[in-house]
């Protein structure tokens, strides 16, 4: 059994009676939706306002504003004086999601007036950035959380309200929170209550809301386009003193946000097996997209007039980094400085725009950039 359930959706999704309450589950093109840590949040805030009046509830049903009603196993349920905790666990549907199970709770305090407060405790991250919903100080819970929190008690009365996340800190760790500027716990997300299991399209937004807190923060002079965490360390040996943004595999529509933000400066910085495909013109680098490493090797080292027989042996290798380095060994360090020439101008002609100031640096992981 899940702990927590789609049951129905008044539109689109037809009710399977049988399945009702029962671990029923709702598929969308095939995927099972899945359930935010903002709605998790409200869950446990409604149960444990409820026990401080009296009313234990072991499940509970909450109906969200796209019309999805879900059901929470209530867990940990605990009533003390005057303060009472509820937890749930988050159930992620088909979503990537490194959330998935984590136990989100609340700690709710009976108040003398009508206010609804909510804040968050241990587990749930700080902002420390502009360019998020709220403000810097204040705990990330995102705007929808907070009023479906608030809706759900309203007609109880008024309460200090605590969100929490078991083990938020750690789980923190896996996710792009501390590049957004969110540290010490995860975020209380959500815009409808529901995970639609489209992880590429959340992957971009999120791609999207960091290039828009660079522009807050630093304004649109520069910009630094890395695919992962590596990026930033080389990014560090090499003292650019650039914003970075990881980009993951999107290269192409990371570089079409920030440009249509204003940025007419940009650096990009990664490893020969990405940069090697975007040297001839491929925007998404991803393995299951394309594989043309060898490829790019074979036009570079051709356009140079390099031997047959020597570019057939640097071609033979199993990965670009091994590539690189046997083309370096073999004298042909021009071919890197060639292909980020090459990535350059493919840049410029993808965003229609010769007078952009475009830097492409390939490293590898022995040997780094090539500065």
């Amino acid at each position: 059994m899940h702990f927590c359930t789609i049951l129905h959706r008044e539109v689109g999704f037809k009710l399977n009676e049988e399945l009702l309450g029962n671990g029923n589950e709702i598929f969308e093109n095939g995927m099972r939706l899945g359930i935010t840590t903002g709605s998790c949040a409200a869950a446990a805030s409604y149960a444990a306002a409820k026990a401080l009046l009296g009313e234990k509830n072991e499940v509970l049903r909450v109906k969200t504003e796209v019309g999805i009603t879900l059901e929470f196993e209530i867990l940990n349920l605990n009533v003390n004086g005057d303060v009472a905790s509820a937890e749930v666990k988050k159930f992620a549907g088909d979503d990537p999601d490194v959330t998935d199970g984590v136990i989100i709770g609340a700690r709710v305090k009976k108040r003398t007036d009508d206010k609804i407060l909510i804040d968050g405790g241990e587990g749930v991250g700080t902002i420390t950035r502009k360019g998020l919903f709220g403000e810097v100080g204040e705990k990330a819970i995102n705007p929808y959380p907070r009023k479906m929190i608030t809706d759900l008690l309203k007609d109880l009365g008024g309460f200090d309200v605590t969100i929490y996340v078991l083990d938020g800190e750690e789980i923190a760790k896996k996710t792009y929170n501390e590049n957004m500027g969110i540290v010490g716990g995860i975020s209380i997300i959500g815009t409808t209550g529901i995970i639609h299991p489209m992880s590429e399209k959340a992957l971009i937004d999120t791609i999207k809301l960091e290039i828009n807190m660079v522009k807050n923060e630093y304004g649109k002079e520069n910009i630094l386009l890395v695919p992962g965490n590596y990026g930033k360390s080389v990014k560090e040996k090499l003292k650019l003193e650039i914003p970075a943004v990881e980009m993951s595999n999107y290269i192409g529509e990371s570089l079409k946000m920030c440009y249509n933000s204003g940025f007419r400066k940009i650096t990009l910085l990664g490893h020969v097996g990405k940069f090697s495909k975007l040297a001839l013109g491929i925007f998404n680098t991803h393995s299951n997209v394309c594989d043309t490493r060898m490829e790019a090797f074979l036009v570079y080292l051709f356009k140079m007039n390099v031997k047959r027989e020597d570019i057939l042996e640097i071609i033979d290798s199993n990965t670009a980094e091994i590539a690189m380095n046997k083309a370096i060994d073999m004298g042909y360090l021009d071919v890197i400085k060639n292909m980020e020439q090459g990535a350059e101008e493919k840049i410029k002609k993808y965003l229609k725009d010769d007078n952009l100031d475009i830097k492409v640096i390939i490293y590898s992981m022995e040997r780094g950039a090539i500065i």
